[in-house]
Protein backbone atom coordinates (compact mmCIF):
# COMPACT_ATOMS: atom_id res chain seq x y z
CA UNK A 1 0.00 0.00 0.00
CA UNK A 2 1.34 3.41 -0.94
CA UNK A 3 0.11 6.81 0.10
CA UNK A 4 1.14 10.41 0.43
CA UNK A 5 -1.17 13.39 0.51
CA UNK A 6 -3.44 11.48 -1.91
CA UNK A 7 -5.66 8.45 -1.34
CA UNK A 8 -4.06 5.19 -0.23
CA UNK A 9 -3.46 2.92 -3.23
CA UNK A 10 -3.41 -0.86 -3.34
CA UNK A 11 -3.10 -3.56 -5.97
CA UNK A 12 -6.25 -3.77 -8.11
CA UNK A 13 -7.31 -0.14 -7.63
CA UNK A 14 -8.49 1.70 -10.74
CA UNK A 15 -6.58 4.88 -11.41
CA UNK A 16 -6.24 7.64 -13.96
CA UNK A 17 -3.04 9.44 -14.72
CA UNK A 18 -0.73 11.25 -17.06
CA UNK A 19 2.36 9.54 -18.47
CA UNK A 20 5.75 11.20 -18.84
CA UNK A 21 5.00 12.34 -22.39
CA UNK A 22 1.59 13.72 -21.41
CA UNK A 23 -0.60 10.79 -22.49
CA UNK A 24 -3.75 10.40 -20.41
CA UNK A 25 -4.71 6.89 -19.34
CA UNK A 26 -7.01 4.82 -17.16
CA UNK A 27 -5.92 1.47 -15.79
CA UNK A 28 -5.55 -0.70 -12.74
CA UNK A 29 -2.61 -1.24 -10.41
CA UNK A 30 -0.65 -4.47 -10.90
CA UNK A 31 1.91 -3.74 -8.17
CA UNK A 32 3.38 -1.02 -5.96
CA UNK A 33 6.97 -0.36 -4.90
CA UNK A 34 9.35 2.19 -3.47
CA UNK A 35 12.29 2.95 -5.75
CA UNK A 36 14.99 5.48 -4.87
CA UNK A 37 12.71 7.36 -2.47
CA UNK A 38 9.90 7.59 -5.06
CA UNK A 39 6.66 5.65 -4.86
CA UNK A 40 6.09 3.76 -8.13
CA UNK A 41 2.99 1.93 -9.35
CA UNK A 42 2.88 -0.55 -12.20
CA UNK A 43 -0.33 0.08 -14.11
CA UNK A 44 -2.02 -2.03 -16.76
CA UNK A 45 -3.46 0.54 -19.17
CA UNK A 46 -7.04 -0.17 -20.28
CA UNK A 47 -7.74 3.04 -22.16
CA UNK A 48 -5.59 5.96 -23.27
CA UNK A 49 -5.39 8.78 -25.78
CA UNK A 50 -2.26 6.94 -27.03
CA UNK A 51 -3.49 3.64 -28.52
CA UNK A 52 0.01 2.13 -28.27
CA UNK A 53 -0.24 2.17 -24.45
CA UNK A 54 -3.46 0.15 -24.29
CA UNK A 55 -2.90 -3.30 -22.85
CA UNK A 56 0.64 -2.57 -21.67
CA UNK A 57 1.83 -2.54 -18.07
CA UNK A 58 3.83 0.61 -17.37
CA UNK A 59 5.71 1.89 -14.30
CA UNK A 60 4.72 5.39 -13.28
CA UNK A 61 5.40 7.67 -10.34
CA UNK A 62 2.70 7.68 -7.70
CA UNK A 63 2.42 11.48 -7.87
CA UNK A 64 1.25 11.19 -11.52
CA UNK A 65 -1.88 9.12 -10.75
CA UNK A 66 -5.18 9.53 -8.93
CA UNK A 67 -7.45 6.81 -7.60
CA UNK A 68 -10.81 6.60 -9.37
CA UNK A 69 -13.96 6.58 -7.24
CA UNK A 70 -15.84 3.30 -6.96
CA UNK A 71 -18.55 3.22 -9.59
CA UNK A 72 -22.13 2.57 -8.63
CA UNK A 73 -23.63 1.82 -12.05
CA UNK A 74 -27.37 2.22 -12.01
CA UNK A 75 -28.46 2.16 -15.63
CA UNK A 76 -28.13 -0.25 -18.54
CA UNK A 77 -25.60 1.83 -20.47
CA UNK A 78 -23.28 2.16 -17.48
CA UNK A 79 -23.49 -1.58 -16.84
CA UNK A 80 -22.82 -2.37 -20.51
CA UNK A 81 -19.72 -0.16 -20.40
CA UNK A 82 -18.49 -1.95 -17.29
CA UNK A 83 -19.20 -5.33 -18.92
CA UNK A 84 -16.94 -4.29 -21.82
CA UNK A 85 -14.30 -3.27 -19.29
CA UNK A 86 -14.59 -6.61 -17.47
CA UNK A 87 -14.18 -8.42 -20.78
CA UNK A 88 -11.14 -6.38 -21.78
CA UNK A 89 -9.46 -7.08 -18.42
CA UNK A 90 -10.43 -10.77 -18.38
CA UNK A 91 -12.28 -10.46 -15.06
CA UNK A 92 -14.79 -13.30 -15.38
CA UNK A 93 -16.26 -12.93 -11.88
CA UNK A 94 -16.98 -9.22 -12.41
CA UNK A 95 -18.38 -9.94 -15.89
CA UNK A 96 -20.82 -12.51 -14.45
CA UNK A 97 -21.86 -10.14 -11.65
CA UNK A 98 -22.53 -7.30 -14.10
CA UNK A 99 -24.34 -9.59 -16.55
CA UNK A 100 -26.61 -10.70 -13.71
CA UNK A 101 -27.38 -7.05 -12.84
CA UNK A 102 -28.18 -6.30 -16.48
CA UNK A 103 -30.50 -9.32 -16.68
CA UNK A 104 -32.26 -8.19 -13.49
CA UNK A 105 -32.81 -4.71 -14.91
CA UNK A 106 -34.24 -6.17 -18.15
CA UNK A 107 -36.58 -8.47 -16.19
CA UNK A 108 -37.76 -5.55 -14.05
CA UNK A 109 -38.51 -3.46 -17.14
CA UNK A 110 -40.43 -6.37 -18.72
CA UNK A 111 -42.52 -6.79 -15.56
CA UNK A 112 -43.47 -3.11 -15.55
CA UNK A 113 -44.59 -3.12 -19.18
Amino acid sequence: MLSNNKAILKTGDWIKGKARDGELFIGYIESLSLEIMEEVVKVTVVTSDNNEMIGKTIPILRKRVNKLPISKAINKEQIRFLIDLALSTGDEEWFLELSSKLTSIKQLVNEVY
